[in-house]
């Protein structure tokens, strides 16, 4: 009996591995093959070798030679941590406020807000557009940060469920020692949202480092262009050099890799903690 028992956790925990596997695979594929393709010739771009006998490395060169990725990455860096602060600031300042605070139509305001989920973009994209010419802002850097800058329903929601789970213990306490509403948000409860932060922090900056369609509305010049529509430039009306657009894939791709290397850790805790790891 115990003999079946120990087959049956051992065939249950491969099968578990296998699929872990196979969603490993399917995930990486795609990266692997655009790494193989930047390394070979427009010619030998459909060869199956995952490695060509004589790699390319120039295609990496060449993708800063044809364009001006080196400040188109630049631009994005500086879009991305923008938005990024603003988003962290103003969500976490909004969660704390339906979350803690008791002012009338508190739970009306915040379905309200919690219901613009579910307007497509697409929806969004002409009456920002709109704005943004009355503004003059077309083809400015303001274009890009100032629509993203003050929050948004997800990451004010992410923050409102993480202000929610804190004891009223602390919030008390600091009443007691004569805190403010603000003093007790700033130093008594947003440090204890670290984890919830870095979510939604990493979030937020993938989602601007890889935004295509806001970018290739706004902006025309290369001095204010995002790296993702210096992918589209590299494009030809009639023919597109693979390999040296699988290069620039890439060279976007690494800062992406080293962000999750380096907040690996943060994020994965900040994600069981906020629930949104389906617990």
């Amino acid at each position: 009996m115990r003999r079946g028992s120990a087959w049956r956790r051992l065939a249950s925990g491969l099968g578990v591995y296998l699929a872990l596997i196979a969603v490993a695979w399917c995930a990486l594929t795609p990266i692997l093959w655009a790494v193989s393709a930047s390394l070979k010739t427009d010619g030998t771009i459909t060869d199956l070798a995952p490695l060509p006998a004589h790699p390319q490395w120039s295609n990496y060169r060449a993708a800063f030679d044809l364009i001006p990725l080196g400040r188109m990455l630049l631009n994005t860096f500086v879009y991305a941590a923008c938005v990024t602060a603003g988003q962290v600031f103003f969500c976490s300042l909004a969660g704390y406020a339906f979350a803690r605070l008791r002012f009338p139509g508190r739970e009306a305001l915040f379905l309200g807000y919690l219901a613009t989920l579910m307007v497509p973009l697409t929806v969004t994209v002409i009456p920002q557009f709109l704005l943004m010419r009355a503004f003059g802002w077309m083809d400015t850097p303001w274009a890009m940060i100032v629509p993203g800058l003050f929050g948004s329903a997800f990451g004010t929601y992410l923050m409102r469920q993480f202000f929610a789970t804190l004891p009223a213990e602390l919030e008390e306490a600091a009443i007691l020692d004569g805190c403010t509403s603000w003093q007790i948000y700033w130093r008594i409860l947003l440090p204890h949202t670290r984890p919830a932060l870095m979510v939604l922090a990493v979030l937020t900056w993938i989602t601007v480092w890889n935004d295509f369609l806001w970018p290739l509305i706004m902006i025309q010049r290369n001095e204010y262009a995002t790296a993702t529509l210096g992918l589209v430039r590299l494009q030809g009306q009639y023919n597109t050099n693979w390999p040296l657009l699988m290069a620039t894939s890439v060279i976007l791709l690494l800062p992406l890799l080293l962000l999750y290397a380096v907040a690996q850790r943060a994020f994965v805790r900040g994600i069981a903690m906020s629930g949104l790891g389906g617990r």
